[in-house]
């Protein structure tokens, strides 16, 4: 008997649900930074919060390095509440990972996502070389500095040496995956389901020069939605980002209810 503690989190269980959304996090961050976003869907989509391992829950199971390998262990998580429609929503890192998710998923077999959505990540068709050395290499204070420009990390955790000590190797980790990943040979990388960006207008850890570079290995790209702010664009206008999410995946799967 499998008795792994599980990495989809549901804040409000929807036992026959329209749709099961699952939401994604951005490296260093945990499922909590999404909590809010749920009560702004509709109630009868059944929102999961995707926790990858060595945080919450999942504390004593060591981060994953790869993308593909991350995908692979939550995709055995996800594969029983896959019997309905069902998207992927990701942040940054979490985009990765849904993307990776979604190849996966259609591999295997399951019925694919009705939508994918993109969220302040990097093209994995048209990457470009980084102008400074990964994150995950930095010296410890280095990284502490450009976590704090980037954003999104909670002070305490930057500024307590001891805080820092905990966070550190789950950080290094997730940054590892992101910036170690390579894309897919072309034949096996393209995105088949329809697709949606999502970013910052003044993001400058991801351009929207380099989230508009998804459209070329998308087949069905719906759109791409900038917002005022950086690459946590969404810290102050959930509400706004949830309502173009649903529009979104209402547009992708009108007939949701015969799926």
């Amino acid at each position: 008997m499998n008795t792994r503690a599980s990495s989809v989190i549901r804040p409000r269980p929807v036992d026959d649900p329209v749709l099961r959304l699952f939401v994604l996090h951005h490296a260093g961050g945990s499922h909590l930074a999404y909590t809010s976003w749920v009560a702004h869907f509709p109630e009868d989509w059944d929102v999961c919060l995707v926790e990858a391992p060595g945080r919450g829950p999942l504390s004593a199971v060591p981060p994953r390095r790869s993308a593909d390998d991350l995908a692979a262990y939550l995709l055995e998580d996800l594969a029983p509440w896959l019997d309905a429609p069902y998207a992927f929503f990701g942040h940054s890192m979490g985009a990765l990972v849904g993307y990776e998710l979604t190849l996966q998923a259609i591999e295997r077999s399951f019925e694919p996502p009705v939508w994918l959505g993109v969220s302040a990540c990097e093209s994995p068709f048209e990457t470009v070389a980084p102008a400074g050395p990964p994150l995950h290499t930095l010296p410890g204070g280095e990284l502490r500095t450009a976590l704090g420009a980037m954003g999104g990390m909670p002070a305490p955790i930057l500024e307590d040496d001891d805080l820092w000590a905990v966070y550190e190797p789950r950080l290094r980790a997730d940054f590892q995956l992101v910036e170690s990943w390579r894309p897919r040979p072309a034949e096996r990388s393209r995105i088949t389901v329809p697709c949606s960006l999502f970013g910052g207008e003044d993001d400058h850890v991801v351009t929207a020069e380099q989230l508009t570079a998804w459209s070329a290995g998308t087949d069905l790209l719906q759109g791409e939605h900038l917002y005022p702010g950086a690459h946590f664009y969404w810290d102050e206008q959930i509400s706004l980002v949830v309502a173009q999410i649903v529009e979104e995946i209402d547009t992708a799967s009108p007939g949701l209810a015969s799926w």
